[in-house]
Protein backbone atom coordinates (compact mmCIF):
# COMPACT_ATOMS: atom_id res chain seq x y z
CA UNK A 1 0.00 0.00 0.00
CA UNK A 2 1.46 3.30 -1.12
CA UNK A 3 1.48 6.09 1.48
CA UNK A 4 0.46 9.53 0.38
CA UNK A 5 -0.66 12.83 1.85
CA UNK A 6 -1.73 14.40 -1.43
CA UNK A 7 -5.31 15.10 -2.45
CA UNK A 8 -6.86 12.48 -4.70
CA UNK A 9 -9.79 13.34 -6.95
CA UNK A 10 -13.07 11.51 -6.55
CA UNK A 11 -13.28 11.36 -10.33
CA UNK A 12 -10.00 9.43 -10.56
CA UNK A 13 -11.42 6.82 -8.20
CA UNK A 14 -14.62 6.65 -10.22
CA UNK A 15 -12.46 6.18 -13.34
CA UNK A 16 -10.83 3.21 -11.60
CA UNK A 17 -14.21 1.73 -10.70
CA UNK A 18 -15.63 2.15 -14.21
CA UNK A 19 -12.52 0.75 -15.89
CA UNK A 20 -12.99 -2.67 -14.29
CA UNK A 21 -15.87 -5.09 -14.97
CA UNK A 22 -18.82 -4.91 -12.56
CA UNK A 23 -18.78 -7.50 -9.79
CA UNK A 24 -22.37 -7.18 -8.56
CA UNK A 25 -24.48 -8.27 -11.49
CA UNK A 26 -24.32 -5.27 -13.86
CA UNK A 27 -23.71 -2.92 -10.91
CA UNK A 28 -20.43 -1.58 -9.55
CA UNK A 29 -20.24 -1.31 -5.76
CA UNK A 30 -18.31 1.21 -3.66
CA UNK A 31 -18.29 0.53 0.09
CA UNK A 32 -17.19 3.18 2.59
CA UNK A 33 -16.44 1.97 6.11
CA UNK A 34 -14.73 3.40 9.17
CA UNK A 35 -15.48 4.38 12.76
CA UNK A 36 -18.60 6.35 13.64
CA UNK A 37 -18.17 10.08 13.18
CA UNK A 38 -15.25 9.78 10.77
CA UNK A 39 -17.08 11.29 7.77
CA UNK A 40 -18.50 8.30 5.87
CA UNK A 41 -21.88 9.85 5.04
CA UNK A 42 -20.35 13.08 3.79
CA UNK A 43 -17.83 11.26 1.62
CA UNK A 44 -20.53 8.96 0.22
CA UNK A 45 -22.70 11.92 -0.74
CA UNK A 46 -19.76 13.55 -2.53
CA UNK A 47 -19.08 10.34 -4.46
CA UNK A 48 -22.77 10.20 -5.34
CA UNK A 49 -22.72 13.78 -6.65
CA UNK A 50 -19.67 13.17 -8.83
CA UNK A 51 -21.12 9.90 -10.16
CA UNK A 52 -24.41 11.56 -11.09
CA UNK A 53 -22.48 14.40 -12.73
CA UNK A 54 -21.06 11.86 -15.18
CA UNK A 55 -24.50 10.43 -15.91
CA UNK A 56 -24.30 7.25 -13.84
CA UNK A 57 -27.52 5.78 -12.46
CA UNK A 58 -26.43 5.87 -8.82
CA UNK A 59 -27.88 4.51 -5.58
CA UNK A 60 -26.82 5.27 -2.02
CA UNK A 61 -27.54 3.13 1.03
CA UNK A 62 -26.78 4.24 4.59
CA UNK A 63 -26.15 1.33 6.95
CA UNK A 64 -27.86 3.35 9.70
CA UNK A 65 -31.10 2.62 7.81
CA UNK A 66 -30.55 -1.13 8.21
CA UNK A 67 -29.43 -1.39 11.85
CA UNK A 68 -32.28 -2.19 14.23
CA UNK A 69 -30.90 0.08 16.93
CA UNK A 70 -27.54 0.52 18.63
CA UNK A 71 -26.88 -3.23 18.83
CA UNK A 72 -27.98 -3.97 15.27
CA UNK A 73 -24.90 -3.45 13.11
CA UNK A 74 -24.22 -7.11 12.36
CA UNK A 75 -27.90 -7.78 11.65
CA UNK A 76 -27.90 -4.72 9.40
CA UNK A 77 -25.03 -6.11 7.35
CA UNK A 78 -26.78 -9.48 7.07
CA UNK A 79 -29.84 -7.70 5.66
CA UNK A 80 -27.65 -5.81 3.19
CA UNK A 81 -25.83 -8.97 2.12
CA UNK A 82 -28.86 -11.23 1.78
CA UNK A 83 -31.57 -8.87 0.53
CA UNK A 84 -29.64 -6.32 -1.51
CA UNK A 85 -26.20 -7.53 -2.60
CA UNK A 86 -26.95 -11.21 -3.16
CA UNK A 87 -30.16 -10.38 -5.00
CA UNK A 88 -28.40 -7.89 -7.31
CA UNK A 89 -25.67 -10.47 -7.94
CA UNK A 90 -28.41 -12.93 -8.96
CA UNK A 91 -30.01 -10.41 -11.32
CA UNK A 92 -32.94 -9.55 -9.04
CA UNK A 93 -33.83 -6.18 -7.55
CA UNK A 94 -32.53 -5.53 -4.04
CA UNK A 95 -34.92 -4.53 -1.28
CA UNK A 96 -34.77 -3.38 2.32
CA UNK A 97 -36.94 -1.65 4.87
CA UNK A 98 -35.62 1.51 6.51
CA UNK A 99 -35.30 1.28 10.27
CA UNK A 100 -37.04 4.16 12.01
CA UNK A 101 -34.96 5.03 15.07
CA UNK A 102 -37.78 7.11 16.55
CA UNK A 103 -40.44 4.38 16.49
CA UNK A 104 -38.01 1.48 16.98
CA UNK A 105 -39.38 -0.48 14.03
CA UNK A 106 -38.70 -1.11 10.35
CA UNK A 107 -40.71 1.21 8.11
CA UNK A 108 -41.16 1.76 4.35
CA UNK A 109 -39.74 -0.55 1.70
CA UNK A 110 -36.87 0.63 -0.53
CA UNK A 111 -36.04 -1.05 -3.84
CA UNK A 112 -32.64 -1.17 -5.56
CA UNK A 113 -33.20 -1.95 -9.26
CA UNK A 114 -30.83 -4.17 -11.22
CA UNK A 115 -30.33 -1.25 -13.63
CA UNK A 116 -28.28 0.75 -11.09
CA UNK A 117 -24.85 1.48 -12.57
CA UNK A 118 -23.19 2.37 -9.27
CA UNK A 119 -24.26 1.49 -5.74
CA UNK A 120 -22.58 3.29 -2.85
CA UNK A 121 -22.96 1.79 0.63
CA UNK A 122 -21.65 3.70 3.62
CA UNK A 123 -21.53 2.78 7.28
CA UNK A 124 -19.94 0.52 9.85
CA UNK A 125 -19.93 -3.12 8.60
CA UNK A 126 -20.32 -2.09 4.92
CA UNK A 127 -16.85 -3.53 4.19
CA UNK A 128 -17.30 -6.77 6.13
CA UNK A 129 -15.54 -9.71 4.48
CA UNK A 130 -18.71 -11.30 3.09
CA UNK A 131 -19.04 -8.39 0.64
CA UNK A 132 -15.48 -8.54 -0.70
CA UNK A 133 -16.33 -10.45 -3.86
CA UNK A 134 -18.88 -7.87 -4.98
CA UNK A 135 -16.97 -4.66 -4.31
CA UNK A 136 -15.27 -2.54 -6.97
CA UNK A 137 -13.75 -0.22 -4.35
CA UNK A 138 -13.29 -0.46 -0.58
CA UNK A 139 -12.72 2.84 1.22
CA UNK A 140 -11.83 3.36 4.89
CA UNK A 141 -12.10 6.80 6.49
CA UNK A 142 -10.80 7.69 9.94
CA UNK A 143 -10.00 10.49 12.35
CA UNK A 144 -9.26 10.80 16.06
CA UNK A 145 -11.58 9.46 18.77
CA UNK A 146 -11.94 12.99 20.15
CA UNK A 147 -13.11 14.45 16.84
CA UNK A 148 -15.48 11.53 16.26
CA UNK A 149 -17.08 11.75 19.69
CA UNK A 150 -17.48 15.53 19.43
CA UNK A 151 -19.22 15.12 16.08
CA UNK A 152 -21.48 12.41 17.46
CA UNK A 153 -22.56 14.40 20.51
CA UNK A 154 -23.10 17.51 18.38
CA UNK A 155 -25.41 15.48 16.13
CA UNK A 156 -27.20 13.22 18.64
CA UNK A 157 -27.06 15.14 21.91
CA UNK A 158 -25.33 14.67 25.26
CA UNK A 159 -27.97 12.18 26.40
CA UNK A 160 -26.56 9.60 23.98
CA UNK A 161 -22.91 9.87 25.09
CA UNK A 162 -22.97 6.45 26.80
CA UNK A 163 -24.40 4.85 23.64
CA UNK A 164 -21.62 6.45 21.62
CA UNK A 165 -18.89 5.24 23.98
CA UNK A 166 -20.26 1.69 23.98
CA UNK A 167 -20.54 1.77 20.16
CA UNK A 168 -16.93 2.95 19.86
CA UNK A 169 -15.77 0.02 21.96
CA UNK A 170 -17.85 -2.44 19.94
CA UNK A 171 -16.76 -1.18 16.52
CA UNK A 172 -13.07 -1.24 17.53
CA UNK A 173 -13.34 -4.97 18.28
CA UNK A 174 -15.43 -5.62 15.17
CA UNK A 175 -12.94 -3.90 12.87
CA UNK A 176 -10.09 -5.87 14.45
CA UNK A 177 -11.84 -9.18 13.77
CA UNK A 178 -12.75 -8.18 10.20
CA UNK A 179 -9.37 -6.57 9.41
CA UNK A 180 -11.41 -3.81 7.78
CA UNK A 181 -8.77 -1.09 7.59
CA UNK A 182 -6.08 -3.44 6.29
CA UNK A 183 -8.37 -4.66 3.50
CA UNK A 184 -9.28 -1.17 2.32
CA UNK A 185 -7.90 -0.02 -1.03
CA UNK A 186 -8.00 3.66 -0.04
CA UNK A 187 -7.52 4.99 3.49
CA UNK A 188 -8.89 8.53 3.85
CA UNK A 189 -8.12 11.24 6.40
CA UNK A 190 -11.50 12.25 7.82
CA UNK A 191 -10.24 15.53 9.28
CA UNK A 192 -7.40 16.59 6.96
CA UNK A 193 -5.17 19.63 7.35
CA UNK A 194 -3.97 19.34 3.74
CA UNK A 195 -5.56 21.98 1.49
CA UNK A 196 -8.01 20.43 -0.97
CA UNK A 197 -11.42 20.91 -2.56
CA UNK A 198 -13.78 18.72 -0.47
CA UNK A 199 -16.41 18.55 -3.22
CA UNK A 200 -13.95 17.10 -5.72
CA UNK A 201 -11.07 15.62 -3.70
CA UNK A 202 -10.23 13.54 -0.65
CA UNK A 203 -6.96 13.34 1.25
CA UNK A 204 -5.69 9.78 1.14
CA UNK A 205 -3.34 8.40 3.78
CA UNK A 206 -2.65 5.35 1.63
CA UNK A 207 -3.73 3.86 -1.69
CA UNK A 208 -3.58 0.26 -2.90
CA UNK A 209 -4.98 0.13 -6.43
CA UNK A 210 -3.69 -1.60 -9.59
CA UNK A 211 -0.73 0.27 -11.09
CA UNK A 212 -2.65 0.86 -14.30
CA UNK A 213 -5.47 2.52 -12.41
CA UNK A 214 -6.19 6.16 -13.20
CA UNK A 215 -6.00 6.88 -9.46
CA UNK A 216 -2.66 5.16 -8.81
Amino acid sequence: MESTENPLTLDSLLDHVQAAPPRLGRTRLISIDGPAGSGKSTLAERFEARAKARGLNTGLIHMDDLYDGWAGAERGFALLRDHVLQRLADGREGRYRRYDWHTGAYAELHLVPVTVDLLIVEGVTSCDRDADGWQSLRVWIETTNEVRLDRGIDRDGEALRDHWLEWMRWERDHFAVQGTRDRAQVVVDGNPAVPHDPALELVAKSVALPHDSAAS
